[in-house]
């Protein structure tokens, strides 16, 4: 659960992902990791995760109905771990 004083919202998330340039090749491949196969085929006609999916990380996250804000420390730690993951 964020902290009162933390930043939460997908825009602080991107925010503080980018301030991090050693984060980028992380997020991208996280990004890339989350299109569904054949994305083209179906609407949205959008390279997005699908929003029943989402939900449920976000539920498995931060508990409730998964419609909690995203917290951007959470994010950063999660492409940390990422990077260090990849590495192995």
């Amino acid at each position: 659960m964020a902290r009162p004083e933390e930043p939460v919202g997908l825009a602080a998330a991107a925010a503080a992902v980018a301030r991090r340039p050693a984060l980028w090749p992380a997020a991208a491949r996280q990004a890339w990791r989350l299109v569904p196969r054949r994305w083209w085929s179906r609407p949205p006609f959008l390279p997005v995760p699908d929003r029943s999916w989402l939900r449920f990380r976000l539920e498995a996250q931060y508990g409730g109905d998964g419609r909690g804000p995203v917290v951007a420390s959470d994010v950063v730690a999660f492409l940390e771990w990422c990077r260090v993951q990849d590495r192995l």
